[in-house]
């Protein structure tokens, strides 16, 4: 499994995710991952050293997912090269989400459209964590707009660059650590030691490709403000979020829509303020929406191309 066969699977996984998405009648990875995720949880979620015994069920966690998705690779390609990339093109096609991210999206946008606020609000719920049962138009629009940022990289270009770097084989391993993080990584009585790895390693993982994936945001989509003043802004609003990552994605995509972002949030009831990022330079109207999706898919196409180039890099130089 060299670089090429790595770029041609992951840009053959991306044209299929994008396409036809998760298929509804196959079993999808991740439902498996939290199932496996759970069962770690129960045995070993209780009593003392929480920390230690969420860093050995990290490992361990990961090397089953390791070798169970390098075994079944190593077997279809040993059978025929054609059947490998068949296969490893799908199995990361898994682990992104950009049809899935579109359409959650638009699911919230056409209620909007229609001015059926309550469904807005129910179908925004189902994508973010805070509390959505009264929130106006412009409030629905940024937590809708936010996700669609966030999750730019963390739902697509992330996975995309692990499968670069290690194919199918660490792309599920990027996913198994991130859907870690959405289990087990909250900051609360039950996670807070036994979920430290996972949150910690997930951070990690998203570190550099989140960057990347924020720069490449500003230089593939057009913008009524010089690109000199895009990434001021990014650069000044970034560090802003409480996530180390989550920030340069919804800089990058405020500047880009002359959009302020961040605010108060509720969750469960309780209040929490987030750092303003970007200018309020035009108010928050519900066609945001479809500008951030444009936005997202323009970034995934340059974030593709990316890739190409630092491929034929490592190709010419090994």
């Amino acid at each position: 499994m060299t670089i090429e066969t790595h770029l041609i699977a992951l840009t053959l996984a991306f044209m299929i995710d994008l396409l036809i998405g998760d298929p509804k009648r196959l079993p999808h990875p991740v439902v498996g991952m939290g199932k496996l995720i759970s069962l770690f949880e129960k045995t070993l979620n209780k009593g003392n050293h929480r920390k230690g015994k969420g860093i050995f069920f990290l490992i361990s966690y990961l090397f089953i997912i390791a070798v169970v998705v390098f075994a079944i690779l190593s077997i279809c390609y040993y059978i025929h090269w054609g059947l490998g990339l068949a296969v490893e093109a799908f199995i990361i096609s898994t682990t992104i989400a950009t049809k899935g991210l579109k359409d959650a999206a638009l699911q919230v946008y056409v209620p909007l459209k229609n001015n059926n606020f309550e469904l807005a609000r129910k179908n925004l719920s189902m994508i973010v964590g805070r509390d959505t049962e009264h929130l106006p138009e412009g409030e629905i629009v940024r937590g809708t707009v936010e996700t669609v940022a966030e999750n730019t990289s963390d739902g697509i270009t992330a996975p995309l660059f692990y499968a670069l770097i290690g194919g199918g084989v660490l792309a599920v391993i990027y996913r198994a650590v991130n859907t870690c993080d959405s289990m087990v990584g909250y900051k609360n009585a039950r996670y807070l030691e036994y979920g430290w790895a996972s949150a910690r390693f997930d951070d990690l993982l998203n570190w550099l490709p989140s960057r990347l994936s924020a720069v490449t945001m500003l230089l593939a989509n057009p913008s009524v403000n010089k690109k000199q003043e895009c990434f001021k802004v990014l650069f000044r609003d970034a560090r802003k979020h409480p996530s180390p990552n989550s920030g340069w994605l919804e800089a990058a995509m405020a500047t880009l829509l002359r959009i302020e972002l961040g605010g108060r949030n509720t969750y469960q009831g309780v209040e929490s303020i987030r750092a303003f990022m970007g200018d309020p330079i035009t108010p928050l109207k519900r066609d945001h929406i479809l500008r951030s999706n444009t936005i997202m898919l323009r970034t995934c196409i340059g974030f593709l191309f990316i890739l190409w180039v630092l491929g034929g890099i490592i190709y010419a130089i090994t």
